[in-house]
């Protein structure tokens, strides 16, 4: 039992280490828009998303988590505590450092695929080839083209919406204070859609979609006619025209997708961590298991860390080196990411925030042209998304070997 209890200690330091580069990596997702749109700054980007991923973590995030993250291997493999207890380590520290490797190199890479591909990783090692869910694992290749060009697609339509209806009049301004209510109430329904369908906490009321979609549009409705009224009030006309419009509205989108990147990530790092800490503390497993709050808040606290002391780098990257974002574009990629989020996990399609917002850049980058895009950057991008799985099942299998051998 006291090797548990160092495996225990380990899973709080590797936990830890998992959400802060969850907090350095994925914190791009949400503010990087606004950020390159200069809706806000770097510096009160990484502060609003440190508060907002705790909330969502804490008071969003999942109590329950399931055993095998995304049942990409089979259950049979946990049969042994003490194995599953190395895995679920080994599985923390090898996502961790390709993640942390990805943002050395200022690049976005999926925190979820990454603990799958570790989670391959220690299925391989502990029990060969056959306890590999390979219809899971195709479909999270897929995923590596679905996300992306859904949210290319949707952000390349809803510029050309906002080009079609607003910047090309000669009363931009006039006509962005206009249509602020239905810009404004699209977003609120896939925000709220959003948090009925995507957030465990949304999932615990259990709405049909009939019902979903009635208290969907009713709230986006009524709050784009309010919000877009309280725009008309506080925003005056001045040199950046419909801009200043989509600066308020944007700031709203990222914060949203901030706080469902708590709800939903966080057990990217605390799910392993759960496992090892209820193996210990009963001595048993289960196909699910409870989450305590604490180990919530450790998760968001990590997050909120990674956000503070690297969030930055990855931020730059999407922000500014894909394509040149300004308020319309960047309200644009927050849409875009948002809704093939909700679309893509509705109909159980596998998906990824980070490849969404990737994709949405580069859908607002082509509706401005081909030469508008770093397409040498966007390779780089898709290297590393492709690289991710087998980059972190190769480490797991040697970081278990490792701890195998010593504990």
């Amino acid at each position: 039992m006291e090797n548990h209890y160092i495996v225990l200690i380990l899973g709080y330091i590797f936990g830890f280490y998992m959400a802060w580069n969850i907090g350095a990596n994925d914190v791009a997702n949400s503010m990087a828009s606004a950020v390159g749109a200069k809706a806000i700054t770097l510096r009160q980007a990484v502060f609003i998303a440190g508060i907002l991923n705790i909330v969502g973590a804490i008071f969003l995030g999942t109590h329950v988590t399931n055993t095998i993250r995304k049942g990409i291997i089979s259950t049979e493999v946990l049969s042994d505590p003490h194995i599953a207890m190395l895995g679920a380590l080994s599985a923390l520290l090898a996502a961790a450092l390709w993640v942390s490797f990805a943002t050395i190199k200022s690049l976005p890479v999926s925190t979820t695929h990454s603990i799958v591909g570790a989670m391959i990783g220690f299925g391989i090692v502990a029990d060969g080839f056959s306890v590999i869910q390979w219809a899971k694992l195709g479909a999270v290749v897929a995923s590596w083209i679905i996300s992306p060009i859904f949210a290319m697609i949707i952000s390349f339509c809803m510029f050309k919406l906002i080009v079609a209806s607003i910047l090309i009049k000669k009363n931009r301004f006039d006509m962005a204070l206009k249509l602020s209510p239905f810009f404004i109430g699209i977003t609120i329904f896939i925000v709220v859609m959003s948090f009925i369908h995507k957030t465990p906490l949304g999932k615990r009321f259990d709405l049909n979609i009939v019902n979903a979609l009635l208290i969907s549009l009713c709230l986006s409705v009524l709050l784009g006619i309010i919000l877009g009224k309280l725009i008309k009030r506080f925003v005056k006309k001045g040199t950046d025209g419909p801009e200043s419009v989509f600066k308020k509205i944007q700031i709203g989108t990222s914060c949203y997708v901030s706080l469902a990147q708590g709800a939903n990530d966080v057990a990217n790092a605390i799910g392993p961590l759960a496992v090892i800490y209820f193996i210990v503390k009963t001595g048993g497993i289960g196909s699910q298991i409870p989450v305590p709050i604490f180990l919530l808040l450790f998760g968001g606290v990590g997050i909120a860390a990674g956000i503070a002391m690297a969030g930055r780098r990855v931020i730059k990257t999407l922000s500014t080196k894909i394509t040149q974002l300004n308020n319309t574009r960047g309200f644009s990629v927050d849409f875009a990411a948002a809704t093939t989020v909700l679309i893509a996990s509705k109909l159980g399609l596998p998906v990824s925030t980070t490849h969404a917002a990737v994709g949405g850049v580069l859908g607002v980058g082509l509706a401005r042209g081909i030469e508008a895009v770093n397409f040498y950057l966007i390779l780089k991008i898709i290297l590393y998304w492709v690289l991710t799985v087998p980059a972190a099942a190769i480490t797991c299998i040697i970081i278990f070997k490792i701890l195998k051998f010593f504990i």
